[in-house]
């Protein structure tokens, strides 16, 4: 039987995808900023966010130099904002100490801020040319099943197991075509759910399939009860506008924009007021609840609506750029833009 990376290259010649954005062309940049966006986020949504980023930010150079603020509105519902944040703070690294260009090594990759062994080896592999091996989640799910390794691959153990099967398949010739081919066969064949098992290359000695266990492997992660929180959020209007300061660049949707809110253990309404010396004209109305899912928590955000005073000293402390327009902000995550549309559609009586 042919050698399986020979089979997989062969399959992806002629049924991989050639034609992404990424792809036309495939330099080291792009393909950092693509396997950046592809984690935890599906090919169809990066597009759009990938063409749009590539337009403003198209070089090293161009990123590094873009203040913070900016970078993030390009990144606004993508989700995992860390993910843009590390991006810049990496290339503003390239820029002074690799004359903004990115390594052509995996160890001196995995020194930049967000980049992982993975991703270090789809730049080497994929945008230099070189040999590297790669193990994102496509490619753990055909190793695992091909190979009938068992455990949650997020196990240290198992992902051991995996990184040397990873790097024992990788060829050390035109690893760009093998690991590509491993990427579209994990994404297009051998997927999560219904596999295409009679489609697949490697389906004659793969051991999932010879013993039925498609289903099974990889195995899931450990379920576990995530915590719940819920929000105080101040939609505080004031001429159409609404007060949208810009978070800090560590913790929850750094660097974007978004009402003043806190916990509700800790704080109530009035309390949120006066924490922000807001003052209220006419009622404080509750909006309907807006549920929000993170990796590691479940949110529930309770908006309530105001409006505060036009003109006086109480709000002299609140920045003039920060007040708003709802339908013009664009730097701000995805759970706070349905409360600003929910906003827009609400209407106040006289």
């Amino acid at each position: 039987m042919r050698r399986f990376s020979d089979r997989v290259m062969t399959w992806q010649a002629a049924h991989g995808r050639h034609s992404l954005p990424w792809q036309q062309p495939r330099t080291p940049y792009r393909v950092w900023v693509s396997e950046v966006m592809l984690q935890q986020t599906q090919v169809a949504v990066v597009v759009g966010y990938f063409t749009r980023w590539m337009q403003r930010f198209p070089d090293i150079r161009a990123l590094a130099s873009a203040p913070q603020s900016d970078v993030m509105t390009h990144w606004a519902g993508l989700g995992y904002y860390a993910r843009g944040r590390n991006l810049h703070a990496a290339a503003q690294i390239l820029v002074a100490e690799h004359n903004g260009r990115l390594p052509d090594t995996v160890e001196a990759l995995v020194a930049l801020p967000g980049i992982g062994r993975s991703t270090a080896g789809a730049i080497v592999s994929l945008g230099h040319g070189q040999h590297a091996a790669i193990l994102d989640g496509n490619v753990k799910r055909v190793l695992a099943r091909h190979a009938l390794i068992d455990g949650w691959p997020g196990r240290s153990a198992v992902q051991r197991q995996l990184w040397a099967l990873a790097e024992q398949r990788t060829p050390g010739e035109q690893a760009a075509v093998y690991n590509q081919g491993m990427m579209d066969l994990g994404a297009l064949v051998c997927t999560r759910a219904q596999p295409r098992c009679a489609d697949c290359p490697v389906a004659d000695d793969c051991g999932a399939r010879q013993l039925g266990r498609q289903g099974q492997l990889p195995a899931p992660k450990p379920k576990r009860a995530k915590p719940s929180e819920t929000l105080i959020v101040l939609l505080a209007t004031r001429q159409g506008r609404v007060l949208l300061p810009r978070r800090p660049a560590r913790g929850i949707w750094g660097g974007l924009r978004a009402p003043p809110m806190a916990s509700g253990a800790d704080r109530d309404v009035n309390e949120l007021l006066a924490d922000h010396q807001l003052r209220a004209v006419g009622p404080v109305r509750a909006l309907d609840a807006v549920r929000h899912e993170l990796t590691h928590r479940s949110m529930t955000l309770q908006p309530h609506h105001l409006e505060v005073a036009r003109t006086g000293p109480q709000d002299a402390h609140l920045d003039a750029d920060d007040w708003l327009p709802p339908e013009a902000a664009a730097d701000v995550p995805t759970p706070i833009r349905r409360l600003l549309h929910a906003l827009q559609d609400h209407k106040t009586p006289p």
